[in-house]
C-alpha cells in the first residue's frame, strides 16, 4: 500500500487485520550498525515465531549469508537475492527460484562496459552458494567481503552465458547508484536494477524484487497481503515496504522508502524493528 503524504507516519497505525507475517530486511534493519542482532530484537523475533507468525528475512543476500544469529530457528522462511529465491529455514526446501536471463545479462554488460572502463561483473551461482566473477572483479573486494563470499574466477563470456539469480556490477570510483543510473538510462528492458547499500549495483529477472519473492510466499502460505508487516531501510526495500499490509521504514531509512511507508519507526541502533513487532504483537493480544 502506498500511503499519501498527508498520513501520519509517527503512530504505529490502528490494525485492521491480524499480521500473520513479518517480512525484514537485514542489513541496516535486523541488524545494527556493528552488524548486531540487539537482545530486544531476538526477543521479539522469538515471541512472533511462539505467537504463531511466519518471521521471514527478505534480503538481498544470499540464503548461505543469513548471520547465525537468524540461523537458529528465528526464521521460518528466507527470501533471498532481492526476492529471486524463497526457503523453508526448517526443512531447507526450495519454494522458487527467478532467474536473470543470460542474454539480458549479456546486454547491460555489453552497455556497461561500453559506457564504463573498469566496471567489473559477478553473477550468482547455485541458489547463493558461490559467485562466478570476471577477473578484476576480487581486486574490487573488501577483506570482509573476500571472507564472507565463496567466489571463483570465470570470463565474462561464460558469466554471462548462465542464468543467474543477481548480476552484480561494481566499479573502482562510481557508487552503486550511480551506476544505477547509467543502466537506467540505456534504455534497456528484461531486469529490474536496484541498491541496498551495498557498494554494488544488483541486478534480477523483469519484476523480480522483495515485493514479488514475499508474494510468491505469501501464495505458499495462504497469507493476503493485508496480513503481512514489512520493514527496510534501502531502495530494494522499496517496493516491499509499499507493497505490505503495514510497511514500515527504519528511521535510517533512505528518502524513498519512508516516503511510501505506513509507519517510520526508530532507527536500527534503536531497536526499531522490535518496536513494530511489539506494537503488532500488543495490538493482536488485545
Amino acid at each position: 500500500m502506498t500511503t499519501s503524504a498527508t498520513t501520519d507516519r509517527t503512530t504505529f497505525p490502528a490494525l485492521t487485520r491480524p499480521i500473520r507475517l513479518i517480512a525484514s530486511d537485514i542489513d541496516g534493519t535486523l541488524l545494527d550498525s556493528r552488524e548486531l542482532i540487539s537482545p530486544r530484537t531476538r526477543k521479539a523475533i522469538a515471541s512472533a515465531v511462539k505467537a504463531g507468525l511466519w518471521m521471514v528475512a527478505a534480503t538481498g543476500r544470499q540464503i548461505t549469508q543469513i548471520p547465525e544469529a537468524l540461523s537458529t530457528g528465528e526464521l521460518t522462511h528466507v527470501v533471498g537475492s532481492n526476492g529471486a529465491i524463497g526457503i523453508e529455514v526448517a526443512s531447507g526446501d526450495l519454494l522458487f527460484e527467478e532467474f536473470l536471463d543470460p542474454a539480458v545479462s549479456a546486454e547491460i554488460v555489453a552497455h556497461l562496459t561500453s559506457e564504463l572502463e573498469g566496471v567489473r561483473f559477478s553473477a550468482v551461482r547455485d541458489r547463493g552458494r558461490r559467485h562466478a566473477a570476471e577477473p578484476g572483479y576480487l581486486d574490487l573486494l573488501s577483506p570482509r567481503e573476500l571472507t564472507f563470499w565463496r567466489v571463483e574466477t570465470e570470463s565474462l563470456a561464460d558469466l554471462v552465458a548462465t542464468p543467474t539469480l543477481k548480476l552484480t556490477a561494481r566499479h573502482p570510483e562510481l557508487s552503486a547508484d550511480d551506476l544505477l543510473d547509467i543502466l537506467d538510462g540505456s534504455g534497456l528492458d528484461g531486469f529490474h536494477a536496484t541498491t541496498s547499500g551495498a557498494p554494488f549495483l544488483e541486478i534480477a529477472g523483469a519484476g523480480v524484487t522483495k515485493a514479488s519473492g514475499i508474494t510468491r510466499l505469501c501464495e505458499h502460505l495462504g497469507v493476503e497481503r493485508a496480513e503481512v508487516l514489512s520493514a527496510g531501510d534501502a531502495k530494494n526495500d522499496v517496493e516491499l515496504i509499499g507493497w505490505a499490509g503495514v510497511g514500515v521504514a527504519m528511521g535510517n531509512a533512505v528518502p524513498e522508502a519512508q516516503a511510501v511507508a505506513t509507519w517510520v519507526t526508530a532507527s536500527n541502533d534503536q531497536d526499531g524493528v522490535a518496536l513494530a513487532i511489539e506494537h503488532v504483537l500488543a495490538g493482536q493480544e488485545n
